[in-house]
């Protein structure tokens, strides 16, 4: 469930992005919110499972792949709270930071959730 929540959460950053980088304004609120909401529900699923399920081998890799989300979303509540929040446009550096960080938990999760089943 928490990768499904990731993905469409990906999703929308796809799209944050591209209108960060295309057109040079900040996305609308209503999408930011509802990507932070679907991140921060697998994040919570994500620290929830690790706290109480045997995951065996994969235990530390989906350890990593939680800090890196923890990354990430400290990188998004920076962009949501020092940013848009007082209208100003959202740093590209900081963007490119916060995808990467959730690109590589994604990728890590995905190799772990592998390395389970």
């Amino acid at each position: 469930v928490d990768r499904v929540l990731f993905a469409i959460a990906a999703l929308g950053g796809v799209l944050m992005a591209g209108i960060r980088f295309a057109r040079k304004v900040n996305p609308p609120a209503w999408v930011a919110m509802l990507h932070g909401l679907l991140a921060a529900s697998g994040l919570t699923l994500l620290a929830y499972a690790l706290c109480t399920q045997s995951l065996g081998d994969a235990h530390g890799t989906a350890s990593i792949a939680l800090v890196l989300f923890l990354v990430a979303a400290a990188g998004g509540a920076v962009m949501s709270l020092a940013y848009k929040w007082k209208q100003r446009l959202l740093p590209a550096w900081l963007v490119v930071v916060h995808a990467t960080a959730a690109v590589l938990g994604f990728l890590v999760l995905l190799f772990a959730a592998f390395a389970i089943a």
